[in-house]
């Protein structure tokens, strides 16, 4: 029997999220075995609409075993249909479902790089057929105990929360969704005649050159759930510190107290209470991974705690969230590397935000 919460789930992926037309080339990917009723609700709603689904799915995520037995060689080489994938598919939809967050949790650091740098044109590919409007793509994900675990919830608490933060107890999710981007719009367009953008609060105060970047509102075209406003500053025009005091998770690791100290838009030092030596390993793996490559405010307010869920976590109404790493093309942005790791702020307590030296965030709130 069909459940209608994945019926609903997968006409907002499909229908909205990547806008499925007739004749397109659809890939549908599940990590594993929990992915198997959304794969199966979407794959349904794309022959509905009249497109010609691939699905590729797992049983479960094999990087561990990958990172662990592969050599120099296999870390190196690129799969050409999946070369091929990335270069032709038009619509990507991404289904996460983890058995466990922390199966990365032991990976050999060097050889998470070196594939990190190995993989690193497939995704820029896809951003950039993203930005020329030759692709499009979604991440979404389902509950899993093991992300429940991680968020400190029941798998029934974890459920009730993932489906409300994606709007999906509403009868129509989507008219929430362009509410959503009604108002963020606003806000972006207001950012998009801004020079500088200057954040202060606990042991931070940063500027951010913004200067000819666009600011884009994301309301679940490529992450679902979603809420946020964000942009790729200008490469060399980032200057101050910055403190971020949630959990900072990467690849089933953790660093906490992460402090960051920017000169020239690169990061200089960077020091964690917890994780300083994956913080920086991850920061070294190329010539871009100290670079900036996003700056973003989180608007939804149906999530307020680190779940472990960097899909979930980046949204946090009352937070933002810098990324070291690459940019976002369709922003202007132009710094490239392997890395792209969003690293959380709460801004409730204190956090401001000016933009040319009006003040227009405070305490977690837009006040424009």
């Amino acid at each position: 029997m069909e459940n209608p919460i994945w019926e609903k789930y997968a006409k907002v992926l499909v229908d909205y999220s990547t806008n499925v037309q007739k004749g397109d080339l659809v890939q549908i990917r599940g990590t594993s075995v929990y992915t198997k009723d959304l794969v199966k609700a979407v794959y349904k709603r794309v022959l509905e609409r009249g497109g010609h689904p691939i699905v590729r799915t797992s049983i479960e995520d094999l990087s561990d075993t990958f990172i662990k037995y592969a050599s120099d060689e296999q870390l190196d080489y690129i799969d050409p249909i999946i070369k091929l994938e990335y270069e032709t598919v038009d619509k990507f939809i991404s289904i996460g479902g983890p058995l466990n967050t922390k199966n990365m949790a032991r990976a050999d650091m060097k050889k998470l790089a070196r594939r990190s740098a190995a993989t690193k044109p497939l995704s820029e590919k896809l951003l950039t057929r993203s930005a020329n409007g030759e692709a499009s793509w979604v991440i979404a994900d389902v509950p899993t105990h093991a992300l429940a675990q991680e968020a400190k919830m029941s798998f029934d608490e974890y459920s009730d929360f993932l489906f409300k933060a994606c709007y999906l107890d509403l009868d129509d999710p989507v008219a929430k969704l362009k509410e959503m981007d009604e108002k963020q719009t606003a806000w972006a367009n207001y950012l998009n005649n801004v020079k500088k953008v200057r954040i202060t609060g606990d042991r931070t105060d940063i500027t951010f050159n913004v200067e000819g970047r666009k600011w884009i509102s994301c309301s679940g075209l490529n992450n679902y759930p979603d809420g946020e406003v964000f942009t790729s500053p200008v490469e060399d025009g980032i200057n101050g510190e910055i403190y971020f005091d949630f959990p900072q998770l990467y690849r089933g690791n953790e660093a906490h107290g992460v402090h960051l100290w920017i000169e020239g838009g690169k990061i200089i030092k960077a020091k964690a209470d917890k994780g300083e030596d994956f913080l920086n390993a991850m920061l070294d793996m190329d010539e871009g991974s100290r670079g900036i490559g996003e700056i973003a405010i989180g608007t939804n307010d149906c999530i307020q705690d680190i779940t472990g869920n960097i899909l979930f976590d980046e949204k946090i109404g009352g937070a933002i969230h810098m990324a070291a790493g690459a940019s976002y093309p369709e922003t202007g942005g132009k710094n490239i590397s392997g890395l792209h790791w969003d690293l959380i702020k709460g801004m409730k307590n204190g956090g401001k935000i000016y933009a040319d030296e009006a003040l227009i965030y405070e305490n977690g709130k837009f006040i424009i």
